[in-house]
């Protein structure tokens, strides 16, 4: 069962990240470009002049955030933020979208066009003050997360409505071998979006278009989904005090004023308690 856990409706709401140190979630309204929470019982945002879609926490003050030009050291306290790699930035057409910290305190993030333009963006990995690029030609980065016992990372590009699945060297968290089909989604029609992994290795998808987030087990077999009051579910994230509440970003583009006045909650942010167990989002080190 979901609840609306903040009404605020985003255009196109991404990236929720929940901050283990502050037990606050953040996320983002690509389109609005900004940065959200809820402190204290009330909303509160970030203007930017820019895109931004997705976050890593690296100390209790401090978030890397990931926009269309570069990933940034953002200062919670005074709003203040410093270039810590370029991301395509001088490629106009594309933006930052799905993104998230992996287990070696790297952060991996995907790009792709504002138009969703064909095979434009793409998927990378930054490190040690490395950024390097490990998926070329994709048209709608997603469902970026990683097992918790550090033996792969999964990601999606929507279109195909295929999750790919990657091998990682168990010390660097570089991705070893090919990629290869996890989940196929094509014969239901589904489209993946973004993703987290729980404690126990399944991985929570959320699937635009489909009013739920479903989840699959390590061998990929389905095993249950949370519905939620809007079409456009775009990503999960495991939080509260024992991590066993779903949130869920949603969006409202795409959707005609009739679908909006009818159904409100289209675009807001959601809350589904004791929906599983969550892994505690890992710290990014820079």
């Amino acid at each position: 069962m979901s609840i609306v856990y903040d009404d605020c409706p985003c255009e196109l709401g991404e990236g929720p990240l929940w901050h283990p140190e502050r037990q606050q979630l953040f996320w983002f309204d690509i389109v609005g470009k900004r940065l959200m929470t809820r402190e204290n019982g009330e909303h509160q945002s970030w203007q930017f002049d820019e895109h931004v879609s997705a976050a890593g926490w690296v100390e209790r003050e401090t978030l890397l955030i990931a926009s269309e030009t570069g990933l940034w050291r953002f200062s919670l306290k005074t709003g203040q933020k410093r270039l810590i790699s370029p991301l395509e930035a001088s490629n106009p057409i594309t933006r930052s979208n799905d993104g998230r910290a992996d287990p070696w305190g790297g952060f991996w993030i995907g790009t792709m066009g504002k138009n969703a333009e064909p095979g434009a963006g793409a998927i990378y990995r930054y490190w040690q003050g490395e950024l390097r690029q490990l998926v070329p030609n994709v048209t709608i980065s997603n469902a970026i997360s990683f097992a918790p016992d550090r033996s792969c990372a999964y990601y999606a590009d929507t279109v195909t409505k295929q999750v790919m699945r990657w091998p990682l060297n168990p010390e660097t968290g570089w991705p070893k071998g090919e990629s290869t089909v996890f989940l196929d989604l094509r014969a239901e029609g589904l489209n993946p979006d973004g993703a987290v992994v729980d404690a126990d290795g399944n991985i929570w998808i959320a699937q635009w278009g489909a009013h739920r987030v479903a989840a699959y087990t390590p061998a990929g077999q389905f095993l249950t989904a949370v519905a939620f009051e809007a079409a456009h579910t775009s990503c999960p994230a495991f939080g509260g005090d024992d991590l066993t509440t779903l949130f869920c970003t949603t969006a409202r583009e795409g959707l005609d004023a009739e679908t909006l006045a009818n159904h409100p909650t289209n675009g807001m942010t959601f809350a589904a308690p004791g929906a599983g167990k969550g892994q505690a989002e890992h710290r990014v080190l820079l």
